[in-house]
């Protein structure tokens, strides 16, 4: 594959195009990997954030479920920030109030909570699995741009061998 062209076909579109990567220079391969690299880390950042999102989505819909078996004035301790909460009391258990996003919230039956949640589970599930594949693309070129930038880097030593550098 080194000697050969990379190519990515992405039916969304995406900008990558067909090289062949034997006709760039040494620093066009360079440049090439660094973006390369520089793309895999926010693939990676991507992940963490989505994972993320999945367990907080997966929590809900657990939370949802408890709910079934909880009565109304039951006492429950409500947060304020990420490690401040005060005390309070349930209300309608059978009709929780969920956040369906930027600032809006939805009173919904303990059923249609947990569905809600269940898709959010599965649609960031899927978003995960379509960014690990783009992740295993990149880093499969950067592979190749390394394996062909070391073929280029031994082919300069093979033609300049009183330039090659001397090793202790």
């Amino acid at each position: 594959m080194a000697g050969g062209a990379a190519q990515k076909d992405k039916p969304q579109g995406d900008n990558m195009q067909k090289i062949d990567l034997t006709t760039l220079t040494l620093q066009q391969l360079a440049q090439l990997k660094q973006q390369l690299e520089q793309d895999l880390s926010l693939y990676q950042d991507s992940l963490q954030t989505l994972k993320i999102a999945q367990t907080k989505f997966q929590e809900s819909a657990e939370s949802a479920e408890k709910l079934e078996t909880t009565t109304e004035g039951a006492p429950i301790l409500v947060p304020l920030t990420g490690s401040m909460y005060v005390p309070g009391k349930i209300s309608k258990p059978e009709h929780p109030m969920i956040d369906i996003g930027t600032g809006y919230y939805a009173e919904n039956t303990i059923e249609q909570a947990k569905s809600y949640f269940k898709r959010k589970v599965k649609f960031v599930t899927e978003q995960m699995e379509k960014v690990q594949m783009l992740g295993i693309e990149k880093s499969q070129v950067r592979d190749a741009v390394a394996e062909v930038m070391e073929l280029k880097v031994q082919a300069q030593v093979a033609a300049n061998p009183q330039q090659a550098p001397v090793r202790t």
